[in-house]
């Protein structure tokens, strides 16, 4: 598992077996898994998709070096609920619709990745996946993949006026605001990775910012920081008289 950085640099960050644990306990809705270097490796990684289905509570979206049908037959059945396709869907079209065909329009996502001010040329393609039987879109915009500076709300605006099916925000999210801002351009779901990855309970903390800004998002976690304050993402310390509650309880002594 990597930290990403423009699509261009990738830091090593743990094992992704460790972090679908992590995720699950946090309260996360989906998990997506963008495999960088299955394209390279000619095939999707089979393997880690039967480790990560063993762990995962929740619907598990994978994606990479998805060529065929007969590989997005073995990732469904090694655990997978949704395919994620990108290089394929601009040199096969064909293959979305008969994913579609075959698995339901719901198990088939297609990521797109543009340029900072392409939103014309992501909105045509997002037509065309439509189209071809895609049923979410995932949008990625390069300039802005770990940038922490928020998502393209410009394309997202576009594309999800162009569309009738879920579209997915990706890239540049740093802030619970900036997820905020992508409910707000259009888009039915965020995707996030390296924010996560740093903080612990980061998950129920971005649920909580959005849920006290009046975003309504589900937060069934054991723990939900209700009635606490942010800052930057983390949980502000409470004063000493709070913290001292949790220390000690107080019982009176009983009168017979």
């Amino acid at each position: 598992m990597v930290q990403s950085l423009s699509f261009s640099r990738y830091l090593p960050v743990g094992s992704p077996e460790v972090a679908v644990e992590f995720l699950n306990q946090w309260g996360v809705d989906e998990i997506v898994v963008l495999d960088i270097t299955a394209s390279a490796a000619g095939e999707p990684n089979y393997a880690l998709v039967e480790r990560l289905a063993q762990r995962v509570r929740v619907p598990l979206a994978y994606g990479g070096g998805i060529r065929s049908l007969e590989a997005m037959r073995r990732l469904i059945a090694g655990g997978a609920d949704k395919l994620v396709v990108n290089t394929a869907a601009k040199d096969n079209p064909s293959l979305i619709q008969e994913g579609a065909a075959v698995f339901g329009d719901q198990c088939i996502v297609v990521s797109i990745d543009v340029h900072e001010g392409g939103a014309a040329g992501a909105t045509e393609r997002a037509m065309a996946a439509q189209k071809m039987g895609a049923g979410e879109i995932l949008l990625r915009t390069i300039e802005r993949d770990g940038s922490k500076k928020g998502f393209d709300t410009d394309a997202l605006k576009a594309v999800a006026n162009a569309v009738q099916v879920p579209v997915i925000a990706a890239g540049g999210c740093g802030a619970a605001a900036h997820v905020a801002d992508a409910f707000g351009s259009g888009a039915a779901a965020v995707a996030i990775g390296n924010m996560l990855h740093f903080t612990e309970h980061s998950v129920v903390t971005i649920k909580q910012e959005l849920k006290q800004a009046g975003v309504p998002v589900r937060l069934d976690t054991y723990a939900t920081y209700d009635g606490f304050a942010f800052e930057s993402g983390r949980v502000q310390k409470r004063d000493d008289e709070y913290l001292q509650k949790l220390r000690f309880e107080y019982h009176p002594p009983e009168i017979i």
